[in-house]
Parts: structure tokens; C-alpha cells; sequence
């Protein structure tokens, strides 16, 4: 699977956007040093489709800048990397592979999250 989304010019820095790809509502963001990452778009905590509306920073943990984005409703923060919740540890979201060339944003393979708890 694998489908263009939007060109990257169209996702504001520090901010994101929601697709339909295969049926599924991703959240694509973009960092403030243009990384894109994907997430599931569905909020765990809020059992809502609201990801892609969260606010997008880094948090240091052990010296490492983690990329992520917190919830507009509950405010948790989702690595956006892994998709693993910081503030709670046993819960995570699903991640999709990224890529952009020639400035289109392309979304790939779902990747399930790993469960800690």
C-alpha cells in the first residue's frame, strides 16, 4: 500500500493534517525541521479522530529530543516516531512509513504498535 497525501508545502511546520488512506484517518505532521512522520489519526484516550489538530513539539527524555504531538483533547503526548504515548506507557498508536520526493508527502505500511503493558 502506498499513496500520495499532499504536497509537504501544504502541512504548515510544527502542525499536521489528516488523510483517508485505505479507509483508515492518518495524521501526517511536520516537524519544525521539516521531518514527516504518520500516526494513527484516533486518540486513544478521547476515543475521537483528533491527532492531527494536536500540538506538535520535542520533549527531552534521557538527553534525546523526542519529536511529538499532544492530543487537543486530553493533552497526552504520542512519540512520533513510535507512537508510543509518553505519559502512559502502555499505550501506543499505529505509525506509518513516510516518504516525501519531489515535495509530494506519500504514506505507506501501517505499523501496529508495540504493547509494554
Amino acid at each position: 500500500m502506498s499513496a500520495d497525501v499532499c504536497r509537504l508545502d501544504q502541512i504548515d511546520r510544527e502542525g499536521g493534517v489528516a488523510a483517508l488512506v485505505d479507509g483508515e484517518a492518518v495524521a501526517v505532521f511536520r516537524t519544525h525541521d521539516d521531518a514527516v512522520y504518520a500516526l494513527s489519526n484516533y486518540d486513544p484516550f478521547s476515543n475521537a479522530s483528533v491527532l492531527s489538530r494536536g500540538i506538535v513539539g520535542t520533549r527531552t527524555l534521557d538527553d534525546e529530543e523526542v519529536p511529538f504531538v499532544a492530543s487537543p483533547m486530553h493533552k497526552q503526548a504520542f512519540d512520533l516516531r513510535t507512537g508510543r504515548c509518553l505519559d502512559d506507557a502502555a499505550t501506543a498508536v499505529a505509525t506509518y512509513d513516510v516518504r516525501v520526493a519531489g515535495g509530494v508527502v506519500t504514506i505507506g505500511a501501517k505499523r501496529e504498535p508495540d504493547r509494554l503493558g
